[in-house]
């Protein structure tokens, strides 16, 4: 999926060769951009926007596959129909952020709690090992997913995004021969988001002190937002100076994380992803 200015584009290849794509206008309320213009609100607004469109886009590339795999088609809905079943689809996808950022939020300090909290003292020391807790069921959980064939696939088309951004930053003709030359990772992608936020976290928190467990859990929840807010502004700090030599390296663990959430992809992939770009610039200088 790629985002212009005008509109989201999603590209899947059938198994004809056929490539098809969903094309999802960007509509924004203006209190919405304008939510966008304010630091730190503008990180949550982006993340559930994220979230909201992702969830949309997959639904199509998961139709597609089941229409491929020879499942009955359903009949086709009505204009109303096709906006209930976004609208429901992109609440579901809201809801399972929400849902799994509590979890990641919350099952941490439980942890850290029952197996260090009377081993030592210090809010510094116990808030670290939460962070590390993070790290540690993050990259577990990721690493175990990419294992199954299909998530694996869908982290090659991540991969394959990447390097079409980064061809085309480059001022090179989008070709599978040039994109192929390119990396995986890159600066401006949301598992740097993912890993900012437990960062972050493990700085504000520790600035924030608490009596019991209770408090630290009701500190985690209420302070979750701020946490997001501040993450997405230091993501788009990391992006402003990854040519500056030194301070470049802020942006590494977000990179680091991306060889998880990247893998290699085929040629066929990169394809998929520049007709999706293509398409999305396509549409972006009609609209001009």
């Amino acid at each position: 999926m790629f985002a212009g200015r005008s509109v989201h584009v999603t590209a899947v290849r059938r198994k004809n060769n056929e490539i098809s794509f969903l094309e999802v206008p960007k509509t924004e309320k203006g209190w919405v951009r304008n939510l966008k213009k304010i630091p730190l609100l503008r990180g949550l607004v982006a993340i559930i926007e994220a979230s909201a469109k992702g969830s949309v886009h997959l639904n199509f590339s998961a139709e597609v596959y089941a229409e491929e795999e020879g499942e009955v088609k359903q009949e086709e809905p009505s204009f109303f129909g096709k906006i209930s079943l976004y609208l429901g689809v992109a609440v579901v996808g809201v809801l399972s952020f929400v849902v799994g950022k509590l979890f990641f939020t919350l099952m941490p300090p439980a942890i850290e709690y029952l197996a260090f909290n009377n081993l030592f003292e210090g809010r510094i020391y116990h808030n670290l090992l939460e962070g590390l807790i993070k790290i540690i069921f993050l990259v577990g959980y990721i690493y175990v997913i990419s294992l199954t064939p299909l998530i694996k696939r869908l982290f090659q088309y991540h991969g394959a995004e990447h390097k079409v951004i980064s061809a085309y930053e480059a001022g090179l003709e989008l070709t599978v021969r040039n994109v192929q030359k390119f990396n995986t990772l890159h600066y401006r992608c949301g598992s740097s988001f993912i890993i900012l936020t437990v960062i972050i976290g493990v700085i504000i928190y520790s600035f924030v002190p608490y009596d019991t467990f209770m408090e630290r859990i009701i500190q985690r929840l209420i302070l979750l937002p701020v946490v997001i807010g501040v993450s997405y502004e230091a993501l788009r700090i990391t992006n402003a100076l990854r040519d500056i030599p030194v301070l470049r390296y802020l942006g590494y663990p977000g990179l680091w994380l991306q060889k998880l959430t990247t893998k290699q992809p085929e040629d066929a992939q990169v394809e998929v992803s520049i007709a999706s770009f293509n398409r999305m610039r396509e549409i972006d200088m009609r609209n001009a």
